[in-house]
């Protein structure tokens, strides 16, 4: 796939614009596939396709190339932690049309400048382009902060003393970051696999079928379903581990 050409991820790291972007358009089903789980927040769909590519662009950034792993499986932390960060810091604070506007129009040129130069925008470029003060620019960018998330909010527990996170009592116990990667990272392990290997894995933990009736559908004997089966897993095992 081109999202795993390691070359072009390199190219993209140093600042080649013409790959950060084509790898960008070949993983835009991935992006939108983020986005979309946060529809129904509030928020245009299109502004938050925006948040996850500037998030894409971050994880290109770091992504290590000696990783085992594809790059769409290390990106999906960063863009779900980019669009959260986003809902967190657009808090209830109400502003002016005209500097959340502004705020609009400075994420906008973020996100094209992080593209096109491969570097974060600095103040007075902004301020140039857009022909604003320093003063409006800080504001349109600090007047969401400042509202205490649920991430930070804390209080003493009165039994032990200890400081906990609001979020620790409130939340789930699932990992919706690490759901989705897992999804993923598994999806690309079975596609890895040999056709008669997929059809045992399909059928056994996704049409929840017996090794018996497996045997029987693909012609072959339980033991060598057995085999099949326990092989693979352990081979699916070590690499998710690693």
């Amino acid at each position: 796939m081109y999202e795993n050409d390691m070359e072009s991820i390199k190219k993209a790291q140093q600042g080649d614009k013409y790959e950060l972007e084509k790898l960008i358009n070949h993983n835009n089903g991935l992006i939108w596939s983020i986005v979309r789980r946060f529809n129904g927040r509030g928020y245009e769909l299109d502004d938050l396709y925006q948040i996850g590519c500037i998030g894409f662009i971050k994880s290109i950034k770091r992504f290590d190339t000696n990783f085992e792993v594809k790059l769409s499986t290390y990106a999906v932390p960063y863009m779900i932690g980019e669009i959260k960060r986003f809902i967190r810091d657009d808090g209830p604070i109400k502003v002016s049309r005209s500097i959340k506007e502004l705020g609009m129009k400075i994420n906008e040129l973020q996100r094209s400048y992080l593209i096109k130069n491969g570097r974060e925008i600095k103040i007075e470029e902004i301020q140039e382009e857009l022909k604003v003060t320093k003063e409006d620019i800080s504001l349109a960018l600090e007047v969401s902060k400042g509202v205490e998330s649920i991430e930070s909010a804390t209080y003493i527990n009165n039994k032990d003393g200890n400081q906990i996170n609001l979020i620790d009592k409130i939340s789930t116990d699932k990992n919706e970051e690490e759901i989705i990667t897992n999804k993923i990272a598994i999806k690309e392990l079975i596609n890895g696999l040999k056709q008669n290997e997929q059809q045992v894995i399909m059928l056994r933990f996704f049409k929840d079928k017996t090794q018996a009736q497996v045997a029987k559908i693909l012609g072959v004997s339980q033991v060598q379903v057995s085999r099949i089966e326990r092989r693979v897993l352990e081979q699916m095992k070590m690499k998710l581990s690693s």
